[in-house]
């Protein structure tokens, strides 16, 4: 049996880190107040929100994380852009915001232009598709300091203050839409990485997996960004919303029970998830290999639901037909409950039950 915590992953100390942090740059938030950029604090949202008078500018950060090992132990860069845009743009947008830019920071050992051209056209090419640009970015050449790299970036995003999602808006009998996922998005690769590396050694990249795909190939499948789907929905800025969506939840570290479970909380309610997506098949033959836990799977992988769209029960045909148009897998996933509690059939049929 392997676990999230068996390839030294600490959730338990990174909630409580993220928590000490988040305080610490709340006590940053009175230094603005009364001026421009005002902040909104906002407990276990998406991302942070500053005051411009008649909208919000939005902020939210993130990496690629350990995936970008896996790239470069593949050797192949180019896909790599649209993990970091979908980590940080499909946060943005849960917020209701339209994601405008993107800034990136690149740690590397050694600077290779090659490999630098691989990564940044990669990236180039999502923010063109999402209608994103890259105003600005870092390259750091620290030897010692990382052994492959370490790629971040920062979304900047607005929205109207009239627009903000409003997840305590949602009412029992509301539906849920899950847009389906790729393989792994970029969430859960430590784990990957251990049960692959326990079975098949260091060079697990090159073992393979289905006839002539391998491994390192099929886990680096680059992740679907679902941010100019979901703005056809919502509006972007100055635009009219063309469906009632009352909340949008990022399934990524943490997977349903968490990502889901945030956005319900707002509204003190549960789902009953009967029409979830199942995982990649990838995803189950190495839950299989390392004997995870179902429960442990579905908290640490989206186990193949990339995005959950709350909505009411009258608006759903619109919202599918939408999502779908924009070349999207979506489904009727389920619906929202009085009962705060997450409930599901799991892909091999064991019932799952998470309390929020």
């Amino acid at each position: 049996m392997t676990t999230y915590s068996d390839s030294g992953v600490n959730i338990t100390a990174g909630d409580s880190a993220s928590r000490n942090a988040y305080a610490h740059a709340c006590s940053t938030f009175p230094s603005r107040k009364g001026m421009i950029g005002e902040p909104v604090q906002e407990e276990d949202g998406y991302a942070g929100f500053l005051d411009m008078g008649d909208y919000y500018l939005v902020q939210s950060d993130d990496s690629t994380g350990s995936k970008i090992d896996l790239a470069f132990a593949v050797g192949k860069l180019d896909t790599l852009g649209y993990d970091l845009v979908a980590m940080v743009a499909d946060d943005a947008v849960c917020t209701g915001a339209e994601p405008i830019s993107i800034s990136n920071t690149l740690d590397v050992p050694k600077i290779d232009p090659d490999q630098i051209d691989q990564l940044m056209s990669g990236l180039a090419k999502a923010c063109t598709e999402q209608k994103i640009v890259i105003p600005a970015g870092e390259i750091a050449e620290v030897p010692g300091a990382v052994e492959r790299g370490v790629w971040s970036a920062t979304v900047i995003g607005v929205v109207a203050k009239d627009k903000v999602l409003k997840p305590e808006t949602i009412e029992e009998g509301d539906v849920i839409i899950s847009l389906k996922s790729g393989v792994a998005r970029s969430n859960g690769f430590s784990l990957i990485r251990k049960i692959l590396s326990d079975k098949f050694g260091d060079n697990w990249v090159n073992e393979k997996w289905k006839g002539a795909i391998t491994y390192g190939d099929i886990m680096l499948t680059p992740s679907v960004v679902y941010s100019n789907a979901i703005l056809k929905l919502i509006g972007r800025y100055g635009e009219d919303r063309e469906v009632n969506v009352k909340g949008v939840a990022h399934i990524t570290g943490g997977g349903i029970p968490s990502k889901l479970g945030r956005v319900l909380k707002k509204s003190g309610k549960g789902a009953d998830l009967n029409s979830i997506w199942k995982p990649h098949e990838a995803i189950a033959d190495l839950i299989e290999l390392g004997s995870v836990p179902i429960e442990e799977a579905y908290k640490t992988f989206n186990m193949g639901n990339g995005m959950m769209v709350i909505v009411p029960d009258e608006e759903v045909d619109k919202a599918l037909e939408i999502l779908i148009g924009e070349g999207l897998y979506a489904r009727r996933a389920g619906v929202v409950t009085a009962e705060p509690k997450i409930e599901f059939d799991s892909f091999n049929g064991e019932k799952l039950e998470f309390s929020l």
